[in-house]
């Protein structure tokens, strides 16, 4: 069974989806170890205010990818780099965090606890609403009385660590360099991009501009999300990570070294009823974002695949069922890939 089969037979599930008009459209993408590489698609780009199709070069809202194939590199390499360690305290190269409170919890959190989600800042807050400008948001979140409660998911850490590394390299997040053929705060001009959401205070439907409220407002891209990329792109990154080239064995070592039950750095790792599946292997590492992406990197099998949908087309408010979606397509991935290589 070739490559193509599998992905091929392995898309079922999001062809169904689209079919049954809970999805706009899907791309399906693998990559081994050895550089073999497949692809399948369906559906469109775009449904409102125009019909536009979708096809293999067409960019995604990559949204919570963003954590993991920027901030969670970038994060590494300024460790490799000497320029700070992992168990750093946020307050360290962020003296301006909750000024006039130097006793403040977050000031002690470290980087590693905001890339696990151990930190227990909260999941979200609405950034967006916060000032006029994105200077004058940045200043109300730097200076905001951040408590702590139970560890979970955080967007609030990854702006944090977002933040660490424009102070240390100097630059906005934004003009980072990000892994190739993606690229922070919008598309290239002329790229074809899928829509995202018919946004009810934007007052459009957005396109080649970031989803996420937040990362909007602050400028496009931060720490958490608004980068953007085609299918191939991504899996360019899951195969850097499958051969090892990404970073330094050491920190590549360190980044998928389990770190809590359901973490390593900045990636999931499988635990039961997780996005790719129970048919992966146990090392596998995945990740999501909100607009209907994901990838999952099977390192043992040698075996990435990437599920990128617009989900959240025209309203994020429409039951998809992308949970089950991605599941399916994970198991079908697993079960063909691990047949073929008994």
């Amino acid at each position: 069974m070739s490559l193509q089969t599998i992905v091929d037979t392995a898309f079922a599930p999001a062809r169904t989806a689209i079919e049954e008009g809970r999805i706009p459209g899907a791309v399906l993408g693998a990559v081994t170890a050895s550089g073999d590489r497949a692809v399948t698609l369906a559906g469109r780009r775009q449904r409102v205010p125009e019909d536009l199709p979708l096809d293999r070069e067409t960019w995604f809202d990559l949204a919570s990818l963003t954590k993991v194939m920027v901030t969670v590199p970038e994060v590494l390499r300024v460790v490799e780099e000497g320029l700070a360690d992992l168990d750093d305290p946020l307050g360290k190269h962020l003296p301006d965090l909750s000024v006039g409170r130097r006793e403040a919890p977050v000031r002690s959190l470290t980087l590693r606890e905001c890339l696990v989600h151990s930190s227990g800042l909260p999941p979200f807050e609405a950034i967006h609403q916060w000032g006029a400008t994105a200077s004058s948001r940045w200043a109300a979140f730097m200076s905001h009385p951040w408590s702590l409660g139970e560890p979970a998911y955080s967007d609030i850490g990854y702006l944090l660590l977002g933040r660490v590394i424009e102070r240390l390299r100097g630059q906005a997040f934004g003009a980072l360099v990000p892994p190739p053929g993606t690229a922070l705060a919008h598309p290239p001009e002329g790229s074809a991009v899928a829509a995202t959401e018919k946004c009810p205070w934007r007052g459009r439907v957005l396109v080649g501009e970031t989803h996420d409220d937040n990362a909007w407002s602050l400028g496009g891209a931060a720490g958490h999300a608004g980068l953007f990329g085609p299918v191939d792109s991504v899996l360019d990154y899951g195969a850097q990570i499958l051969n090892g080239t990404l970073l330094s064995p050491a920190a590549m070592a360190e980044m998928v070294r389990p770190q809590a039950p359901t973490r390593c750095l900045g990636w999931e790792r499988r635990y039961p009823f997780w996005s790719g599946g129970g048919l992966c292997s146990a090392e596998t590492i995945g990740h999501t974002g909100f607009t209907g992406v994901g990838l999952w990197i099977d390192r043992p099998r040698g075996m990435a695949w990437s599920l990128l949908t617009n989900r959240v087309h025209p309203s994020r408010t429409t039951e998809t069922g992308i949970l089950d979606l991605r599941r399916a397509v994970g198991n079908r991935i697993a079960a063909a890939w691990s047949r073929v290589n008994a």
